[in-house]
């Protein structure tokens, strides 16, 4: 990596970004742009307690993504949860409860994390951390859910708590959609942002781009077709092979980069529209964020992981504090090592090279 990289500028740049263009998104909607302004002074705060503690040594990211749930009605094509057997069939076990969520989710509020993505399984099925997440109002909480939960409950939740955002998941069209995540799922969904519209609340579409759907996630026409639904934040994830006979579905190099101008071209046609990359353009964040470079992954026991598909961890945030887990030998030999600045065939550099993380984990 670079040395004279300034990660912190950079990860903060990036959160003043995107609270930059979620008020222009939602300048049309005045209790959508009154909480955002609240939510702008709460995010510099937040960069404020980073800084401070980066003068210290200590590293704190803006970003947690928080699997809270093993469950799920769905049995997605290839998904990476349940090919790590996070998610399974079989009734939960041990996992966090609502007021471990909410502890969880105060120290990352009193630290400087300004964002928790809240996925599972179907994290919807866990109403009470929802609402434990409500209440911490200086977080922004995607959820990042299959679309098939939400009810007027839900409806009325996200009514109320604007610091609550879905983002239901979405394939292209619905022959692509129902084929991986099942039949009559991608009607469901249009009726869905049909009533989040109606309602005129803030809601999210997460996209899988694949070798096999590039092409039309990144379309004009399905972009449009989002927008004209009133989706004001399109979520790209990359597809992540978690085994041999799914590589092939990774998107190339060339493939990101195409994925790269297009977003670039859709932000400048779809001003009322925040677009998001993850993993993203690595090279020009000094290589992976994860393990505590700029994001970090809770799951649903509590093990600290260095993404959602990297689940190694030697650490539990049941028995410790998130600084404590930030600071854990796992993520510290990743962060000072040179695997997250590896050379890698696209996709996700800790599964690729997930033997040398294994060995880390092992020494």
């Amino acid at each position: 990596m670079d040395k004279n990289f300034d990660l912190q500028k950079y990860l903060t740049n990036g959160v003043e970004s995107i609270v930059a263009e979620s008020l222009r998104a939602v300048l049309k909607d005045p209790r959508e742009t009154a909480f955002m302004l609240k939510f702008a002074a709460a995010s510099k705060k937040a960069s404020k307690k980073r800084a401070q503690s980066a003068e210290k040594g200590e590293h704190i990211p803006p970003f947690l993504i928080a699997s809270i749930t093993s469950s799920c009605n769905l049995h997605c094509a290839g998904c990476y949860s349940r090919c790590s057997s996070a998610t399974t069939d079989t009734p939960p076990k041990d996992q966090l409860t609502a007021e471990e969520w909410l502890k969880i989710f105060t120290e990352a509020d009193n630290i400087g994390i300004s964002y928790i993505l809240l996925a599972g399984g179907e994290p919807l099925m866990r109403r009470d951390v929802i609402n434990a997440a409500a209440s911490v109002k200086n977080i922004i909480f995607p959820i990042l859910t299959n679309g098939t939960f939400i009810n007027q409950q839900y409806f009325d939740i996200f009514e109320k708590n604007r610091n609550l955002i879905p983002v239901m998941s979405i394939e292209g069209g619905r022959e692509a959609t129902d084929s991986r995540r099942g039949e009559g799922v991608y009607d469901m969904l249009c009726g869905n942002m049909e009533k989040f519209r109606e309602k005129s609340l803030l809601f999210g579409a997460s996209v899988t781009v694949t070798t096999e759907n590039i092409s039309e996630i990144s379309s004009d026409e399905f972009i449009g077709g989002l927008a004209e639904k009133g989706c004001k934040l399109v979520i790209f994830v990359e597809y992540v092979p978690m085994d041999s006979d799914s590589e092939g579905l990774a998107p190339t190099d060339s493939e990101r980069q195409l994925l790269t101008d297009r977003i670039t071209a859709l932000r400048s046609i779809h001003t009322d529209v925040v677009f998001l990359s993850f993993p993203g353009d690595e090279k020009s964040s000094g290589g992976c964020i994860a393990a505590g470079r700029g994001f970090f992954h809770i799951n649903s026991h509590g093990g600290a992981e260095p993404c959602p598909f990297s689940p190694y961890s030697d650490i539990n945030v049941r028995d410790t504090s998130l600084r404590e887990a930030l600071r854990s030998r796992l993520f510290t030999a990743l962060r000072s090592g040179d695997i997250l600045a590896d050379d890698h065939a696209g996709g996700c550099v800790l599964y690729q090279k997930r033997a040398a993380v294994e060995a880390l984990l092992k020494k």
